[in-house]
């Protein structure tokens, strides 16, 4: 096999990679592995460092309705049953961190939290009513790192900016929660009890990359100016329809990201192994159709319960 031979079997390689993408072909770069967990939920590690974001694992089956399923034959959790984590579950995927990220404080970001920080000692970045939770949880200050927005904090072989943003527009946008805790509550807490707390987003800096984190379908648009991120965590859900050219804004002002995932589009009331194709089909894919009207150059990666993304 020849020099061009040889450079071509290389190049169908890497078009053929189901979970692969190349920005540069620099086989210097170290790859990132994304595995999703549903709802807002990231391990992200570069070989150095694991870092979680949002690691919500129990799924719990919440109320009823059209986003429960008949064959879901769990006990039904009520909002105002105190919250029990499963734990066997949680143990069977993951088994150490190094940092924990937290968007905010509802029940779906945060509830697995203090399990999942004293299980693996990982030192946990969030608002205060995030660090107050876990400090109740038995959650040691040593961990916990209170941040507001502004933040750019320097680690070994890893570095976050914190950066301030807002919940997605709830309720057919008459959503607005001011509650903080500036205590401690009194635990464990019921499912309603979990308040959203302040919001944030996370630009989270690996050897060789920079993923920008996003917990919900909103953002500050003067925060993201001069953004840079190689994989855009995007929040994709039915509330951003009543936005103001979200899809456009965002991806203008994150500099048109080379590779976007979406994030926090699927029924999170269902446990992993049930379908989410309604979600596929009735959220992702008008994404993916929107976004490559707007950035044809960019890669929409299609995430699944459990699985994992490989950026090279």
């Amino acid at each position: 096999m020849n020099t061009r031979q040889l450079k071509s079997a290389v190049l169908c390689f890497l078009l053929v990679s189901a979970f692969s993408v190349s920005f540069n072909g620099n086989a210097q770069n170290s790859p990132i592995s994304l595995k999703y967990f549903g709802t807002a939920g990231w391990e992200i590690t570069d070989g150095k460092i694991t870092v979680l974001v949002d690691p919500y694992i129990s799924r719990v089956k919440l109320g009823t309705g059209p986003g429960i399923s008949p064959e879901d034959t769990r006990k039904t959790v009520a909002r105002n049953d105190r919250y029990v984590s499963d734990t066997l579950l949680i143990d069977s995927l993951i088994s150490q961190a190094d940092f924990i990220l937290v968007h905010h404080s509802h029940f779906d970001h945060l509830a697995d939290v203090p399990y999942i920080a004293k299980k693996t000692g990982a030192k946990v970045i969030g608002t205060e009513t995030t660090c107050n939770i876990l400090r109740a949880y038995g959650i040691p200050n040593e961990q916990l790192y209170p941040v507001k927005g502004g933040e750019d904090y320097l680690f070994e072989n890893f570095s976050v900016q914190v950066i301030p943003t807002i919940h997605s527009a709830l309720n057919d946008k008459h959503y607005i929660d001011s509650r903080t805790y500036t205590e401690l509550p009194e635990v464990p807490l019921r499912v309603s009890e979990f308040i959203e707390g302040g919001s944030l987003m996370f630009l989270a800096r690996f050897a060789r990359h920079t993923v920008l984190t996003m917990g919900s379908m909103n953002f500050i648009e003067r925060e993201l100016v001069g953004q840079r991120p190689d994989i855009l965590l995007a929040g994709v859900n039915q509330s951003q329809l009543g936005l103001y050219k979200y899809n456009e804004r965002l991806l203008a002002v994150t500099n048109y990201p080379k590779v976007i995932i979406p994030t926090h589009w699927d029924n999170f009331r269902l446990p992993y192994g049930f379908s989410q194709q309604s979600a596929v089909e009735g959220k992702l894919m008008p994404f993916k159709k929107d976004v490559h009207r707007l950035s044809p150059e960019t890669q929409v990666l299609i995430p699944t319960h459990l699985g994992t993304l490989i950026v090279e």
